[in-house]
């Protein structure tokens, strides 16, 4: 019986140790399970800017051998635009892609970056932005992990009707968002505040008479089938910031070897991103030549009246970050002096 006994409480010992936690049958260590994230981006899958944000997680995926598996939710499924940040804040998604300006007043800091400094390019806002944001560090993005930023090339007007100068501007109904609101505001404008997703049909059923965005809209989100004229007005190019960010828990709940990947994917995407804008853009006007678009080129002298115009923008933010004791004269002079060096020629080897 003792032996019986004995041989029983062996077996028993065995069996605890080769299916205990960590382990598979015949006593093999078990491959821990999939860190599993959501990931809501507001684009819709079809844009270059969505393409980036899944191939991101795919590589993300691959540099962690599938240890993190990475849902991505496009088009707002998940969280629509304007809800995005908040929605990585209170875990309904662990991560979010979104624009900073859908939320006025959530982030007085970083709106200097969408100020109207004539952003040549996107691949200088993106890289003005990520620079910019790492330098701060401010404390209205502490709620989450800031893994990149970027941001769209110069906003043009897209428009129903023609719009050579400004009077012609005079209460016209254009969509904006953030700082491009006060943009068209400044110059005579009356500014309706929406989402790019919005914006299709507001222009196709006369809701809004323009939009105020980038060149890359007008084929990206299909808003070109529904204007008939474009005024370049990248004298006055502002930017629209845009976060990928992760909910702070979920990013510290990663071990230190799969934060550096995520670290390390970030990084090189940021250019990515920066250079897909831009491409983007050239799709843009492409497309509405092929529409048989009507453009315009503001003269010099119209396009410095513009300049005049917007500065109580810049102005106004300045009052407003001194005022609630933020670092506003500093970032927007790192924003210029950043601009104009990337916007000078290259030099002749």
């Amino acid at each position: 019986m003792l032996a019986a006994v004995a041989l029983a409480a062996g077996l028993t010992g065995c069996k605890e140790q080769t299916s205990g936690p960590g382990t598979a049958p015949g006593g093999q260590t078990a491959a821990p399970a999939a860190i599993k994230l959501s990931y809501s981006v507001f684009f819709p899958p079809t844009h270059i800017q969505c393409k980036l944000a899944d191939e991101w997680a795919r590589e993300i995926e691959k540099r962690t051998q599938n240890r993190v598996q990475i849902t991505i939710h496009p088009g707002g499924a998940l969280t629509k635009a304007p809800q995005c940040y908040e929605g990585v804040v209170n875990g309904i998604s662990d991560l979010g892609m979104s624009c900073f300006a859908y939320t006025r007043g959530r982030f007085p800091l970083l709106e200097g970056l969408d100020l109207p400094l004539g952003y040549p390019s996107g691949a200088v806002a993106t890289r003005v932005a990520n620079e910019l944001t790492r330098k701060y560090k401010p404390a209205e993005v502490g709620d989450v992990q800031v893994l990149y930023v970027h941001a769209h090339g110069p906003g043009i007007l897209a428009t129903r009707k023609p719009v050579r100068n400004i009077e012609d501007l005079k209460g016209l109904k254009v969509r904006t968002t953030g700082l491009s609101t006060k943009i068209v505001e400044s110059l005579g404008g009356l500014a309706v505040a929406m989402s790019q997703p919005e914006t299709y049909e507001a222009l196709q059923k006369g809701v809004v008479e323009g939009t105020l965005c980038p060149m890359e809209t007008l084929k990206g989100w299909k808003q070109g089938e529904v204007i008939q004229y474009v005024t370049d007005s990248t004298a006055v190019g502002y930017t629209t910031a845009m976060f990928v960010v992760m909910n702070k828990a979920s990013w510290q709940r990663l071990p230190a070897d799969i934060q550096e990947v995520f670290t390390a994917v970030s990084s090189e995407w940021v250019p990515k991103h920066g250079a897909a804008w831009d491409q983007a853009d050239a799709e843009g006007l492409a497309f509405i030549q092929e529409l048989k678009r009507e453009a315009f080129t503001l003269p010099e002298a119209e396009q410095a009246r513009w300049k005049e115009k917007v500065k109580p923008v810049i102005d106004e933010y300045l009052a407003a970050a001194k005022s609630k004791g933020l670092p506003g004269d500093e970032l927007l002079k790192d924003i210029q002096a950043l601009v104009t060096v990337a916007s000078k020629p290259a030099a002749k080897p």
